[in-house]
């Protein structure tokens, strides 16, 4: 079973196999005025946004948003990849494009996700 853990002061995101980390990746996470919440989550959905046209402009969400059971919030990529390791967000958790596709590849429906300082 597979855990995401968020350390917020150290802007990094682990996946976790029985409590042992096996991936870990930079993020991006909310500003002052708009806090990533810390908490014990769940990914309730998975959403990918695909380029507008081949070669156009990525989504605000880069290629894929995972929602989180905390609404309006969520582990997704950037169209702004300078942003990562930045308090930048509105409280979501931004990754590199090819980070957040990874991390969807073992991380489903249901995956815990614990958000800590």
């Amino acid at each position: 079973m597979y855990t995401i853990l968020v350390r917020l002061s150290r802007r990094w995101l682990y996946l976790l196999k029985d409590s042992k980390v096996i991936k870990s990746y930079p993020v991006g996470i909310g500003k002052v005025a708009t806090r990533t919440p810390e908490g014990d989550y769940t990914i309730i959905n998975k959403v990918p946004y695909p380029y507008s046209y081949p070669g156009g402009p990525l989504s605000p969400f880069g290629t894929l948003w995972m929602g989180l059971s905390r609404p309006h919030y969520g582990i997704h990529g950037t169209n702004r990849p300078s942003s990562i390791g930045k308090m930048v967000s509105r409280g979501c958790i931004r990754m590199h494009n090819r980070d957040v596709e990874d991390l969807a590849r073992y991380a489903g429906i249901g995956t815990s996700v614990k958000i800590r300082p």
